[in-house]
């Protein structure tokens, strides 16, 4: 039987030339996509001292845009699916883009709840969207590869080169709020970018030959039942240490703002690495095998970290072999694992329903609850915490996780 994915690069006419530009375009868009939803987190410890927040009230921040961004990626993969994914790339990129140099203007909590909120809307609508485009330029052989070269953007910039930027730029312009309108430039000039060279397909959920569905078909394939909780606890320990580190390592460690933001980088840099490594070996050996492995790692790695102190070189390598880890299961499960346990038709539903409710749950959920327990039990909790989410995530995998088969085409052959 032919590959679906085949298939589906077979409709869009396949071409090197093409692939390269789109996937060049599609991971500048996700990188800034990283770079605005990050840059809030090295600029906190000042934020906070500015606006007189608490370690809560970065978990509220933290959390409402991930709770925004999973409603929106919920509700646009479907979309995407029905009108094309051009059609909902290009606004998303224009609506982050203004949201972020709308953040700078914010005067208090309430004030960067809302932005905060309306730009995960945005950045929710991007996401399942971007990595289906990417899907359908690659050529087959490259979509894992592809996919992790697309989303490694975002760890890239907005964790790796972010948290330098952020304190570089602390020292030239006159306040944090310039910060943000300053990075609301390059996000319209890649919208630009996007309108003029992404081709406009036909949608894949409306194609000719293509199956009526529902959104609700997706919940019948058990990989998308157990990639949604292992991307939950995956994206719980990013979230949880990308947003509660800076004050850890500054509160906690007394690393100052210089030590603090090349530590933090290391996430960045892990992201960068684990993000394309992880879904280009799962390419060779199976999406299963890798996962399993990589949480395994990733538990041992976590309780490292638990032990080491203010060593500025120790905690780089150690954060940075926990991210390649986290980046990599993060990467095949809303890539490779979730295109291939569905038909074509249902990808960027599949996609946006795995990458929606983890944001939720993991996203939203543990920073707000970690923000109260830190506010009341210290900040070092948040270690412990990513500990435990990793943990489930082993479980959920090795148990749940099946291989998928590039030529799925019904639930029931879905669930064997």
């Amino acid at each position: 039987m032919q590959n679906t994915i085949s298939a589906s690069n077979e409709r869009a006419g396949w071409s090197a030339k093409y692939e390269i530009t789109a996937v060049l375009l599609l991971a500048l868009g996700y990188g800034l996509v990283g770079l605005d939803r990050t840059i809030i987190y090295p600029l906190f410890p000042v934020i906070a001292k500015d606006l007189g927040l608490t370690y809560q009230d970065l978990g509220m921040i933290s959390a409402i845009l991930s709770l925004c961004w999973g409603l929106a990626a919920l509700l646009t993969g479907r979309l995407s699916d029905r009108i094309g994914c051009k059609r909902v790339l290009v606004p998303a990129v224009i609506a982050f883009s203004l949201l972020v140099g709308g953040s700078g203007l914010a005067a208090g909590m309430l004030s960067l709840l809302l932005l905060r909120g309306l730009m995960g809307v945005a950045e929710g609508a991007y996401v399942p969207a971007s990595i289906v485009a990417t899907i359908e330029a690659s050529k087959p052989s490259r979509i894992g590869l592809n996919v992790g070269l697309q989303q490694m953007a975002a760890p890239l910039i907005g964790m790796g080169v972010g948290p330098v930027i952020a304190v570089g730029m602390l020292k030239v312009v006159p306040s944090w709020h310039w910060i943000f309108g300053i990075i609301a430039v390059p996000g319209l000039i890649v919208a630009v970018l996007l309108a003029k060279m992404l081709r406009a397909d036909a949608p894949v959920g409306v194609s000719e030959n293509a199956p009526s569905s529902s959104w609700f078909d997706v919940l019948r394939y058990g990989n998308v039942i157990s990639g949604t909780l292992v991307m939950s606890c995956s994206v719980s320990g990013l979230v949880v240490l990308s947003a509660f580190l800076p004050n850890y390592l500054t509160d906690y460690l007394k690393l100052g703002l210089g030590s603090m933001g090349l530590v933090l980088s290391a996430l960045g840099v892990g992201c960068c690495v684990g993000v394309v490594v992880l879904p280009a070996l799962s390419d060779r050996i199976g999406r299963k095998p890798v996962m399993v492995a990589a949480l395994l790692l990733e538990i041992v790695g976590l309780w490292v970290l638990m032990h080491i102190g203010a060593n500025p070189v120790q905690l780089f390598l150690v954060l940075a072999f926990i991210t390649v880890l986290i980046a990599g299961v993060i990467g095949i499960t809303v890539g490779p694992l979730a295109s291939e346990s569905v038909p074509p038709a249902l990808g960027a539903t599949a996609t946006g329903m795995i990458v929606g409710l983890g944001e939720i749950i993991g996203g939203a959920v543990a920073p707000a609850v970690t923000g109260g327990i830190a506010l009341h039990a210290g900040i070092p909790v948040i270690v412990q915490v990513a500990l435990g989410t990793a943990v489930l995530g082993l479980i959920i995998a090795g148990l749940c996780i099946r291989e998928p088969r590039r030529a799925l085409v019904t639930p029931q052959a879905a669930m064997r």
